[in-house]
């Protein structure tokens, strides 16, 4: 029997001879050993079990687990350390092992020693001492592949006469998918297609797989938006049976459960959203009481009522975790009968409603609270701009509702900022599209008060339903619950931005007790200046994630010590969660099960991630499609918005969208990259090219494939 035959036909003796051989060399003193002397250790004397010895001490050299000398005996090998952990693939020269086993930093692989990874696979790795003049604390090279991140990839097919190959439009994807062509799945040349990889032979340079599915003619807007979907393995369209079971729901709402609820239908209601937007996941009421209070109440679609646990609506919710949005289209978490209709607060309407209702007085301050399940009926429905309008001119429906509300929300948004909330703001920016999704101009949002005082009051519910589960129960012991969390920034990043700020002329003090305060007063300092967005992003940058978790733990950047996510269950599973918790605590019900809550808010946590980079993906198709329309020559002003290695990315003032210039394609001069201080510097001329800098550029070359703009210093 071959050793081959062997492993294969008994994985499990392999692993017990491997873990027995390992055991032998734990100790760092133990003396190099023979394949003799280890089967007599071992007792093994069949011929057979010396064979399948053999192939497990060669497993455990593939490992990094043993070294075997020239002389024939196996070591432990000296001053080397193997890791497990995820792959990422920054580019085709070079990636990084995310090391969680120690606080010692990411490993740092040359893409020649990937093996065959790619990104988001688990691999173990082989460590090193890094090179510390290149800021490498540690180097290494992967030495097995444990779990591949992902086997599917979307890409454009590509036909030569005896084969086809994928070019993958992920941008972390550095090898293309080479096809047999009985597996094209009749693809035809320069169409996006889903393909899925079958074997990667080790000597081989490229990736073996099979078309499943033919997406369509690459360019096309839908099938464009499709294959972002896939990239970022993010579903585009429902299950049969989802759809089906969401028809199944009934509209009506019955008096039985009418007269469960407290009834708010009688107080004046509306719903703020955006101009287009399909579904209204939320609406304020608002009221003067005798004592000359206002009672606001923040109302949210009662999902869970038509959601139930262990059903296929569920199972999907929580597959999917979040709607997506991407430039030109919203991919709902839930099927439409529920987004847009059954959980939709549509004006004149009846609606079932979770509701978070406060009384404030003049000051904006909480003198009561109550939570619990409402029925409600919008009077209207507004788009932002009427009520900014409404703010602005004082007149129009629910004018004095309007100004109420606004100014309310004015001073829950001082105090906020009083308590060391952070007042970043990025510039997003939205498309105008025509009928065939095709970007005619690009266009900055503007966040203006009506966009401030939705905010705030859903900032308000989400803090304090947190508060409220949290110290439901005296004591350490509190019920699980889940809480949107944001850490305090790394000190090394936050001392590395206080530097190059100072660069600019601005002087911060970030130490713990007031780095909000510091980061509020330059966001002040900042203003109109030409280094305000640079900074700004430079800043958002040293922050941490925000995540979901089970601990009740702070949100930096809002500056609460709990907070939590109830104000959107029609677009996020987590505020489902929250419903349902906050329902069962409510209820007088008993903790529930922390891991599995935990494990639930680290998946959520995963597919917001995706669900964000997918929408980075769907602007940055769009502003590479607006681009390419643009006229051929013309000179662009343009911000220098990161350095790197090997160049400099560049924001264009006037349409918002980055390009990338080269190092090697700035010709006055051989230039170096200092990333330490964000520039790039010549050889002999010194001139300097630091990030917030001022440069004209014009377009050499835009890739739709790779969504990637390169530009020319002009």
């Amino acid at each position: 029997m071959s050793k081959k035959k062997t492993h294969q036909n008994d994985p499990e003796a392999l692993e017990f001879f491997k873990q027995k051989a390992a055991s032998l060399f734990k100790s760092s003193k133990s003396k190099p050993l023979s394949q003799k002397q280890i089967s007599k250790k071992l007792n093994i004397r069949n011929p057979a079990d010396k064979d399948l010895l053999n192939y497990a001490l060669t497993q455990l050299e593939k490992e990094g687990v043993l070294e075997r000398h020239k002389d024939g005996t196996w070591k432990k090998p000296a001053g080397t350390k193997t890791i497990v952990g995820k792959v990422d693939f920054v580019n085709a020269r070079f990636g990084y092992i995310l090391n969680e086993e120690n606080d010692s930093g990411d490993i740092w692989v040359s893409g020649s020693r990937m093996k065959n990874a790619l990104d988001g696979d688990t691999v173990r790795a082989r460590i090193y001492e890094g090179d510390p003049r290149k800021g490498r604390k540690l180097e290494g090279e992967v030495i097995e592949v444990l779990e591949r991140g992902r086997d599917t990839f979307v890409g454009t097919i590509e036909f030569s006469p005896r084969f086809a190959f994928v070019i993958p439009d992920s941008r972390k994807m550095h090898q293309d998918i080479f096809i047999p062509l009985e597996k094209v799945k009749d693809a035809k040349d320069g169409e996006k297609v889903i393909v899925k990889l079958a074997e990667w032979p080790s000597k081989d340079r490229s990736p073996v797989g099979e078309v499943v599915t033919v997406l369509g003619e690459a360019g096309s807007n839908d099938v464009e938006m499709h294959a972002i979907m896939v990239e970022f393995g993010l579903p585009y369209e429902f299950p049969e049976k989802v759809l089906k079971a969401a028809d199944k729901i009934s509209e009506e709402i019955s008096e039985e459960e009418i007269s469960k609820r407290k009834d708010m239908r009688g107080i004046t209601t509306f719903t703020i959203d955006p101009h287009d937007a399909k579904d209204f996941d939320d609406a304020l009421s608002v009221r003067k009481l005798d004592n000359g209070n206002w009672e606001v109440g923040i109302h949210i679609a009662d999902v869970t009522h038509y959601v139930k646990p262990n059903t296929l609506l569920e199972r999907e919710a929580y597959r999917r975790a979040t709607s997506v949005y991407l430039v030109d289209r919203v991919v709902p978490m839930l099927p439409e009968k529920l987004s847009n209709k059954l959980c939709s607060l549509r004006p004149h309407e009846d609606k079932l409603t979770f509701s978070a209702v406060f009384e404030l007085d003049e000051n904006a301050n909480v003198k009561n609270q109550w939570f619990g399940k409402t029925v409600t009926h919008s009077d209207r429905r507004f788009a932002y701009e009427e009520v900014q309008e409404i703010i602005e001119t004082g007149e129009g429906d629910y004018s004095e509702e309007i100004k109420v509300l606004n100014e309310l929300a004015h001073k829950l948004r001082a105090d906020r900022f009083k308590k060391g909330s952070i007042a970043f703001e990025t510039v997003e920016v939205k498309f105008r599209l025509d009928e065939n999704g095709k970007p005619l101009e690009v266009v900055p949002k503007i966040r203006k008060d009506a966009h401030k005082l939705i905010e705030d009051f859903m900032l308000l519910a989400n803090r304090k339903v947190a508060e409220f589960v949290y110290f439901m129960k005296k004591g350490k012991v509190k019920n699980t619950f889940v809480y949107r969390i944001h850490d305090h920034p790394n000190p090394d990043k936050l001392t590395a931005f206080a530097v190059f700020a100072g660069k600019f002329g601005h002087v911060l003090n970030l130490k713990d007790a007031n780095v909000a305060d510091e980061l509020n007063t330059l966001v002040t300092e900042l203003e109109g200046k030409p280094e305000q967005n640079v900074l700004q992003s430079l800043a958002i940058r040293t922050m941490a994630k925000a995540t979901y978790s089970t601990e009740p733990e702070i949100h930096f950047g809002l500056a609460y010590k709990h907070y939590t996510h109830f104000t959107s269950p029609i677009r996020r599973y987590p505020d489902m969660m929250v419903h349902r918790l906050l329902e069962h605590y409510l209820n007088g019900g008993k903790t529930v099960n922390k891991i599995l809550y935990q494990e639930k808010c680290e998946h959520a946590s995963e597919m917001e991630k995706m669900a964000a980079d997918a929408e980075r993906a769907s602007i940055k198709y769009k502003q590479v499609e607006f681009m390419n329309s643009m006229e051929e020559g013309k000179i662009y002003e343009g911000i220098i918005s990161g350095v790197i290695e090997h160049g400099i990315f560049v924001e264009m003032v006037e349409t918002k969208c980055e390009g990338f210039v080269r190092i090697s394609e700035i010709e006055d001069d051989y230039y170096e990259a200092d990333l330490d201080n964000y520039r790039l510097i010549g050889k002999k001329n010194k001139r300097m090219f630091t990030l917030g800098d001022k440069v004209n550029v014009t377009i050499k070359r835009t890739d739709l494939g790779r969504r990637t703009i390169d530009l020319l210093l002009a």
